[in-house]
């Protein structure tokens, strides 16, 4: 079952970082981007933050986020954080 993610990272992604995993969405802000959307599994979210790495993107934030029905966003289950 797919759990829902919102993955922080500082600065701005270029699409092409995104290309294998077009069901994530990307909302550019001033100084981060914030990626959210559906990871099959655990072993998915670790490709994602390879991909992430080798492209150099200073990962702040990961939080998986509880579906609920009628509602977005959800709360968040688990957060790491990285960096200061």
């Amino acid at each position: 079952m797919a759990a829902y993610y919102e993955i922080r990272v500082a600065g701005r992604l270029p699409s092409e970082v995104l290309l294998d995993f077009e069901l994530l969405s990307a909302a550019p802000a001033p100084v981060e981007t914030v990626l959210h959307g559906p990871l099959p599994d655990q072993a998915a979210l670790a490709t994602f933050l390879v991909r992430l790495e080798n492209f150099g993107a200073d990962v702040i934030e990961i939080r998986r986020l509880r579906e609920r029905r009628g509602q977005s966003g959800g709360r968040s289950e688990a957060r790491v954080r990285w960096g200061g």
